[in-house]
């Protein structure tokens, strides 16, 4: 990576950002439609480079997207999962690597809303409300997937935190970290820690292939102090149905067609700049060879089909989570939301794959040339999409409509 330890950037990567984030559902999604054309200038130079996007995040920070799913009674402008999904498509066609970097802190704001008490709820929506980006910690190597070493623990009423998290995506710009950990008593907690908070280290060290500049560093906790009101317990994790799991995979999959959309704008504008026709198509243009429209045609029907269904998924998950709050029969439209996640999710990867793969039928040997770095959409999809087993979600697809049984209970649906 860029070898520089995320703690020891300066202070002006994180600014104190004033609230911007009093504004509805749609000038949201103007203001990220915007902010995806931003981010995406300089995207490929910056995976060639593997450069810290810290200008282009403080320019989402300072958007007011951070925000956007803060309540209303609290102050934010609690805008749909439908709205949402297409902020994050938005995004991720502009750069999925700083768009996957503020994933967690997105599902951290109806994690709060599930088990976070008033009092933690007004603490961290306001933090929200002032920019501030509290990722994940979550991930551990060794044992089974899901396992957790990292355990919080209680002395003469002070709590303190021990353990090491990897793949922390957004380190570098965090305010604040959600730590997932074993309590003595065998449940499950988040601890939300700052930053700066004693016993606490960062250390920039991802070095994938793929999403290269997520920032997804190693965090190690030493001893790390918990205070009360920073110790959300996760009641019923694993137990209770929640609609976490289907966010997630929500946003996951808007991140992955946003990808697809970017492939297919670089094949578009490759065919029309840079492709040369073949003799053996008889035109004089790349732009007028049946094969390459072929090939464009295949990349668009494939790129929006995937938006089409990542924003059915988020309209039928926001009636879920009206289920979810009101008790009006929440267990069906749970189902049937995670169901539409997955199906999108299944399309999502398919379509990112294979438009990006598909950017080289456009063109002859120049389409790899190392500068235009068009395989950086290919290594995008690759990488984000080994977090969750497709195959998995096809099965659980088919069970649901052939069965009438529901999808497990999961952070994964």
């Amino acid at each position: 990576m860029n070898g520089v330890p995320p703690q020891d950037v300066d202070a002006s990567v994180r600014p104190n950002l004033p609230p911007a984030w009093n504004c509805h559902g749609d000038s949201l999604l103007q203001r990220a439609a915007s902010i995806g054309k931003r981010i995406a200038v300089g995207a490929a130079e910056r995976d060639l480079a593997v450069t810290i996007p810290h200008e282009e995040y403080r320019t989402i920070a300072a958007s007011g997207l951070l925000a956007a799913r803060v309540p209303a009674e609290f102050g934010g402008p609690e805008i749909s999962f439908a709205d949402l999904a297409r902020i994050f498509v938005h995004l991720g066609e502009g750069d999925p690597n700083l768009t996957q970097a503020v994933l967690p802190h997105a599902c951290l704001a109806d994690k709060l809303r599930i088990y976070g008490t008033r009092r933690q709820q007004e603490k961290f929506y306001a933090e929200m409300l002032q920019g501030r980006l509290i990722t994940n910690a979550n991930a551990e190597r060794g044992g089974k997937l899901g396992d957790i070493a990292t355990l919080v623990t209680e002395k003469n009423g002070e709590f303190r935190i021990n353990g090491q998290k990897y793949y922390c995506t957004g380190s570098a710009f965090a305010d604040g970290f959600f730590v997932l950990s074993a309590t003595e008593n065998g449940g499950r907690a988040y601890a939300i820690v700052p930053r700066d908070r004693a016993g606490l280290t960062v250390l920039d060290d991802w070095d994938g292939m793929g999403q290269r500049t997520t920032a997804s560093g190693t965090v190690t906790l030493g001893d790390v102090v918990v205070h009360s009101e920073e110790l959300v317990r996760l009641e019923q994790f694993g137990i209770r149905s929640t609609y976490e799991g289907a966010m997630a995979q929500l946003f996951h999959s808007a991140i992955d067609a946003g990808i697809a959309l970017a492939a297919l704008g670089d094949a578009v504008a490759y065919g029309r700049n840079g492709a040369r026709a073949v003799p053996e198509s008889g035109v004089a243009k790349a732009g007028d060879d049946p094969y390459v429209l072929h090939a464009v045609g295949e990349m668009a029907m494939n790129a929006h089909a995937a938006v089409a269904l990542v924003e059915r998924a988020g309209g039928m998950l926001d009636l879920a989570v009206e289920a979810f709050f009101h008790h009006t029969s929440p267990r069906l439209p749970l189902a049937e939301a995670s169901v539409a996640v997955a199906e999108a999710k299944m399309m999502a990867e398919h379509a990112s794959l294979h438009v990006s793969e598909m950017v080289f039928r456009v063109g002859g040997a120049s389409a790899t040339i190392r500068t235009r770095n068009l395989d950086r959409h290919w290594r995008n999809a690759r990488t984000h999409t080994t977090h969750d087993p497709v195959a998995y979600k096809a099965k659980i697809v088919g069970d649901f409509y052939m069965n009438d049984r529901p999808p497990p209970i999961s952070t994964k649906f």
